[in-house]
């Protein structure tokens, strides 16, 4: 709890990896990992009723250090540990977790209102308007915190051993937390009118480049407390997943889990697509401008359509060209648009303008690849269109840059395709797996951003360093850079990953059903 968020959550993640690596290297992770289908809770519960609940001051000390539950002395000299069984103290462990990484991040938001926000010399350089756009409403975010974290810290000290925190988690979920999705939302325009302040105003960049220098901020950036809020409603997410997967199937602090876990997925969905909206309208309205159509025009610009990938690809000359001319003259550029719902085809005129010369709906398309032919053929797949904008059915034959990019269109244009390891009808494969030890921010619509620690199947891959992922705890698809992760060996862990996975959605079977849901496409 003397750490800021950001070090706690780098620390408990990178924590989360190497206990994933050990568990990895084993031929057996039952041996370190009990089972977790009956875990005790009757007697731990029947024998600590009769006990006075200890004071734990762990929550009110700041400069405590890092500890686990079980490190406590309150708990050390309970002699509770000699009672409890390994899976309840796993447990108890996880809901700790979930209750000091509150309290540490309410800590570091402190630290951004107090240090940030109210300094007097920011106050007088910042506009009214521009402060609201950097800030937001963090106040706000700042008592929904502090609330949370009383009402957890009072349940930790009602008995040594936690009977639940996911009904708190549930309450304040539902009650409170709309205000995530009203601080996530304002995401672009923070982010835009940061980095025009910088640029505009060299008063405001000297004071930002103080404060972070304060021993108070441990090096870290100003930017990485604005995005604090963020981080945490996801993070809470996973907290409460790992509580899930830790609790006796069929109990009540099952259903309080699943239901603590539901609510927050809605609030999470909605941040991601608040963050959106706002940069899938921008650049709608930006691709209209630029296209001018030499058919049929179609209306770009939807409240339901967005950009899933943009390029382009060369296109073989001549309907009936004999696929086995090798000189590099048979291509032609053109460029491609593809949104969520509509395909767009164009060549690329002066005056950074688009010439659209024919379009299909997303879901009537069709890809197929071509066996290696050759150099001038490699890379190179068909594209069916089953009804064009004439009305007719039309095929294209496209060569793209590299084997990944080939791929990478494939399958965005036919998503329902099989991959190379696993069908996405299927759910019960072992497929392969990867857990990312190196963030990555993703570059274009087509990518995955992902976060320490996350697990993901690998459903393709290229042979020059890009995978195809979903991630296990939201389903979210995309492409990153093979080098981000390590692929998780052992079968056993696969196996165990994938039945937890399940598990924690379970409460919903359509989602279940479409697990793997293309959100991003």
């Amino acid at each position: 709890l003397g750490l800021l968020y950001q070090e706690y959550r780098d620390k408990s993640t990178r924590e989360e990896i190497e206990t994933r690596r050990l568990q990895d290297s084993q031929t057996d992770p039952e041996e370190s990992s009990p089972s977790e289908e009956t875990p005790s809770e009757a007697e731990p519960s029947s024998i600590t009723e009769s006990k006075a609940p200890p004071q734990i001051s762990l929550l009110r000390n700041s400069n405590s250090r890092f500890n686990l539950w079980q490190d406590l002395p309150e708990i050390r000299s309970s002699g509770i540990l000699s009672i409890l069984q390994p899976d309840e103290i796993k447990l108890q462990e996880a809901m700790f977790e979930l209750v000091t990484s509150e309290a540490s991040y309410y800590k570091s938001l402190n630290l951004l209102v107090s240090h940030f926000m109210e300094n007097e010399r920011l106050k007088k350089i910042l506009h009214q308007s521009e402060a609201h756009i950097l800030f937001s409403n963090v106040l706000d975010v700042m008592a929904v915190s502090e609330r949370f974290l009383l009402d957890l810290e009072q349940r930790v000290e009602e008995n040594i051993v936690i009977s639940d925190v996911c009904d708190i988690v549930y309450q304040h979920t539902v009650n409170h937390f709309s205000v995530y999705i009203t601080y996530v939302s304002n995401q672009t325009y923070q982010e835009r009118a940061y980095k025009q302040l910088l640029q505009d105003k060299p008063a405001f960049r000297e004071v930002i480049s103080q404060l972070e220098l304060d021993p108070k901020c441990k090096g870290l950036s100003f930017s990485s407390f604005l995005i604090l809020p963020f981080q945490r409603i996801t993070r809470l997410k996973l907290l409460v997943q790992n509580i899930l997967k830790k609790v006796e199937e069929k109990s009540d602090r099952e259903t309080t889990a699943l239901d603590a876990h539901k609510e927050l997925e809605t609030v999470v969905k909605a941040c991601n697509e608040g963050v959106r909206k706002m940069s899938r309208t921008e650049q709608m309205i930006s691709i209209q401008k630029k296209l001018e159509f030499k058919i049929k025009s179609v209306p770009i610009i939807s409240h339901s359509r967005w950009l899933l990938k943009q390029g382009e690809l060369q296109q073989m000359n001549g309907p009936k060209t004999s696929r086995t001319l090798r000189t590099k003259k048979l291509f032609r550029e053109i460029y491609l648009f593809l949104f969520n719902d509509l395909l767009v085809i164009c060549r690329q005129i002066p005056g950074d303008k688009y010439q659209v010369f024919d379009s299909a709906p997303r879901g009537l398309l069709r890809v197929e690849e071509l066996e290696d032919q050759g150099q001038s053929l490699a890379n190179v797949f068909i594209l069916r269109l089953l009804e064009n904008a004439d009305d007719r059915e039309a095929s294209y034959m496209l060569k793209a840059s590299s084997q990944s990019e080939m791929k990478r269109w494939m399958i965005s244009l036919a998503p329902n395709r099989r991959t190379k390891f696993v069908s996405f009808t299927s759910r019960l494969v072992d497929c392969p797996q990867i857990q990312c030890v190196h963030p990555y921010v993703a570059q274009q619509p087509d990518e995955l951003s992902l976060e320490l620690a996350d697990v993901l199947n690998i459903l393709d891959k290229t042979d020059d360093g890009w995978i195809f992922g979903e991630r296990l705890h939201d389903q979210e698809r995309g492409w990153f850079p093979s080098s981000m992760g390590e692929e998780i060996l052992n079968p056993k862990i696969r196996a165990q990953n994938l039945k937890e996975c399940f598990r924690v959605h379970k409460s919903d079977d359509s989602q279940r059903r479409k697990l793997g849901s293309r959100n991003r496409q």
